[in-house]
């Protein structure tokens, strides 16, 4: 039976884009208290299917498909630059393709303007109007109002007006970055990329025999499965390995492993996979928040994605990418592979010096590029012990220099040290663990 909050999960899916909820009503409607149906809609709001705009509310909204996470809705786009909506609620939810500045005469400013295009432009009434009547929404910049006839085609055309008060070159470059920062979340992959609807988890419950395990085997050709009361709530995993010397009556409840390692959707690929080799676990149960299954993931079908992302052209740089971006890799007189680079304003804390955390993030660099030399997977750093002997001021050249320790098939280690001017600033050894690709 499905709890309450699965139901109002099931009931905002249910309902038509655009349909706008709130806590007292999902509460009336449900019959359960303001705190479930509150804690529900912030569920729904964490999974894309509603979206709360201030003073307007929560609207639901078309959940978007991996492939279209840079899409952004106007609802998003209000929250983005602390806008508020003047008219055209109704249209919220619906998805825009690109935004134009309307930093031009009207007559050229026009031809860019397209259906489910956002024009961003300063008070000018008439290209408000225009811009609706051809299909796109407007964002007014400079906390300028729009006029009555403009709200009233908004509403008529279920397209929003955005008023904010910064500047057009501030929002645009806050959309800017909105969509970018999509970019690089879309390149992490979550364990609900690799979970299908159409193929449900293959389990046992807690009231089964050994021997419903053995035809389990025999059926499917697994050898571990999760088990789930009748709620469909994990319990424990059963192996080959824990039913060994039992007999085939023995109830699976009494042979099972209880309180398994768990991950949720929103798990990333790359933290699972550092659990699975951690822990060495072969198969992994996923859970909602009320810990009831919603699939597995096997350590092989893990690393197979990680494999297919590798291959993927990269669209979005991460901090890490950003700070080692000015450095090169070259050669030491003894033959070693080091990374020489300057210490940049934004490597800095308020001092002038170079930021700890900066420092941190170049020697974990340096080591896993020293490690992909002869190990070709991915990583993720285990223990990190740093001793910083010497602050590095602003635009001062250093060099890293990463020694490598001991290689294994899941553990690498490297001896790292920082260089100002041959004079040694800093020192550190960081392990990793090893996924296979």
């Amino acid at each position: 039976m499905p709890t309450k909050h699965e139901r109002i999960i099931r009931y905002i899916e249910q309902l038509d884009i655009g349909h706008k909820i709130s806590v007292r009503q999902i509460a009336r409607e449900m019959e359960v208290s303001e705190g479930t149906a509150y804690r529900a809609i912030k569920e729904a709001q964490n999974q894309g299917l509603v979206s709360t705009v201030e003073r307007v509310g929560t609207v639901r909204i078309e959940k978007k498909n991996r492939s279209e996470i840079e899409r952004l809705t106007y609802a998003e786009v209000v929250n983005i630059v602390d806008g508020h909506v003047l008219g055209g609620i109704a249209g919220l939810h619906k998805t825009l393709n690109r935004f134009v500045i309307g930093a031009m005469k009207l007559d050229d400013m026009i031809k860019y303007v397209e259906p489910d295009s956002l024009l961003i432009v300063g008070n000018r009434d008439q290209a408000h109007r225009i811009s609706l009547e051809r299909g796109a929404a407007v964002l007014i910049t400079g906390g300028f109002d729009a006029t009555d006839e403009v709200k009233e085609v908004a509403d008529r055309m279920e397209l929003p007006v955005i008023s904010c008060s910064y500047d057009t070159f501030t929002v645009a470059a806050m959309i800017n970055r909105a969509i970018y920062d999509r970019l690089i979340k879309k390149e992490i992959l979550l364990v609900e990329d690799m979970l299908s609807p159409d193929q449900p988890p293959i389990y046992l419950r807690l009231d089964d025999r050994v021997s419903n395990f053995h035809a389990s085997v025999r059926d499917t050709g697994h050898s571990r499965y999760p088990v789930v009361d009748e709620a469909g709530k994990l319990h424990g995993m059963v192996t080959a390995k824990d039913v060994v010397g039992h007999e085939w009556n023995d109830r699976i409840e009494k042979v099972m492993t209880r309180h398994p390692i768990t991950v949720t959707p929103k798990t990333s690929l790359a933290a699972a996979a550092h659990e699975m080799v951690w822990e060495g676990i072969e198969l992994l149960p996923v859970v909602n928040q009320q810990h009831h299954l919603l699939g597995v993931i096997s350590r092989q079908d893990v690393i197979k994605s990680l494999q297919y992302m590798q291959k993927q052209p990269q669209v979005g740089e991460t901090i890490n990418d950003l700070v080692f971006r000015g450095f090169e890799e070259v050669r030491e007189k003894n033959g070693e592979i080091a990374y020489k680079g300057v210490v940049t304003p934004q490597m800095t804390d308020p001092l002038g010096n170079l930021s700890t955390g900066v420092l941190t993030s170049l020697m974990t660099e340096a080591a896993f590029r020293r490690l992909r030399r002869q190990h070709r997977g991915d990583m993720v750093a285990d223990h990190f012990h740093l001793y910083t002997l010497k602050p590095v001021q602003l635009e001062r050249e250093i060099v890293l220099v990463p020694r490598l320790i001991d290689l294994g098939r899941k553990v690498g280690k490297v001896d790292l040290e920082v260089f100002d001017s041959g004079q040694m600033v800093a020192k550190g050894v960081i392990t990793a663990q090893l996924i296979e690709r």
